[in-house]
C-alpha cells in the first residue's frame, strides 16, 4: 500500500513495501548565493519492485534531477539514495561505476545505440563490456518480448525510430538489473512507435518482473504506469495510483505557469 503525505511548506514523503531504489531527504542544490538554485528539496521516495512508475512535473521541477540522482548519474548534496541496499552517496566512482552497470538499466531519449553493430550486439555490448555471460534464455525472452526477433542481424540505420527504441529496451533489459531508469524514452517517437515502446516497457514489468521508472512530459506516457509522482519546486507533492491520460492532465492543470502547485 502507498501512502502520501504533503502537510504545507513540508516536503511530502511517500512510503511503500519493498524498493528497488530509494531516496531519503534527498536534496540537490547547484551554485551558490544569489545564483543558487535547489533543484530538489528534501525528496523521499521509494519505488517498489515491480512496478513501473513516471515522474512528472512542470519544466524545472526537479523530476530528471531526482531521476540523475537515484541512478547515480549526479551526485547529491544531502540525504540519501539506494539501490537496493547499497547507499550510492558512500561509494567511490569504481563501485558507483560496476553498480550502473551491474544493477541499473537506462534507456534515453537519444537512443545511443553503436551504428557499426548490429541490433544483437547493441543489445548485448554492456554485457560484452563487463566480461558477463549472456544468459541466452533470459535474451531470448526479452528479445520476444520487445518484438525484436526478426531484427536482430539489422543496423540502426536499417531500423525505424520505434525499432532503434525497441534496441535500447532490450538493451536495458537483458542485464537484468535491480531498475530501470528511463528518461523522456519515446521523447523522439511518433505516437504509434512510442506506445508500442510504452506497452513493451509495461509488459516488461508484468510479464518478466522489472522495475521501471521513467521521467515524462506526456499524459498519455504516464498512464501506462501504475504510478504517477508528481513534482513541484522540487518536491514530491502528488502520488497517482492507477493513472489515466485525463487524470494525470487534469493533476497538470493544478501547477500555474512559474510550474508551482496550486
Amino acid at each position: 500500500m502507498t501512502t502520501s503525505t504533503t502537510q504545507p511548506g513540508a516536503p511530502a514523503t511517500v512510503r511503500t513495501g519493498a524498493a528497488a531504489a530509494s531516496a531519503a531527504d534527498l536534496s540537490k542544490v547547484y551554485g551558490t548565493g544569489e545564483t543558487k538554485v535547489i533543484a530538489l528539496d528534501r525528496v523521499s521516495v521509494e519505488f517498489r519492485r515491480g512496478e513501473f512508475t513516471a515522474i512528472m512535473g512542470p519544466s524545472g521541477s526537479g523530476k530528471s534531477t531526482l531521476m540523475h540522482c537515484m541512478a547515480g548519474l549526479d551526485s547529491v548534496s544531502s540525504g540519501s539514495a539506494r539501490i537496493g541496499d547499497a547507499e550510492l552517496t558512500t561509494l567511490k566512482e569504481k563501485k558507483l561505476t560496476r553498480l550502473r552497470r551491474d544493477k541499473i538499466g537506462f534507456i534515453f531519449q537519444a537512443f545511443n545505440l553503436l551504428p557499426t553493430l548490429n541490433a544483437l550486439e547493441n543489445i548485448t555490448l554492456p554485457l560484452d563490456i563487463a566480461g558477463r555471460k549472456v544468459d541466452r534464455a533470459w535474451l531470448d525472452q526479452v528479445v520476444e518480448t520487445v518484438g525484436l526477433s526478426g531484427r536482430l542481424k539489422h543496423r540502426p540505420s536499417q531500423l525505424s525510430g520505434g525499432q532503434q527504441q525497441r534496441v535500447a529496451v532490450a538493451r536495458a533489459l537483458a542485464s537484468r538489473p535491480e531498475i530501470i531508469f528511463g528518461d523522456e524514452p519515446t521523447g523522439n517517437l511518433d505516437s504509434r512507435s512510442g506506445a508500442e515502446v510504452l506497452g513493451f516497457l509495461r509488459n516488461s514489468v508484468r510479464e518478466l518482473g522489472q522495475t521501471v521508472v521513467i521521467v515524462t512530459h506526456d499524459a498519455v506516457a504516464a498512464s501506462y504506469a501504475d504510478r504517477v509522482i508528481f513534482l513541484a519546486d522540487g518536491r514530491i507533492v502528488d502520488d497517482m495510483a492507477e493513472p489515466t491520460a485525463d487524470r494525470v492532465l487534469e493533476r497538470m492543470k493544478g501547477f500555474d505557469a512559474k510550474g508551482r502547485t496550486t
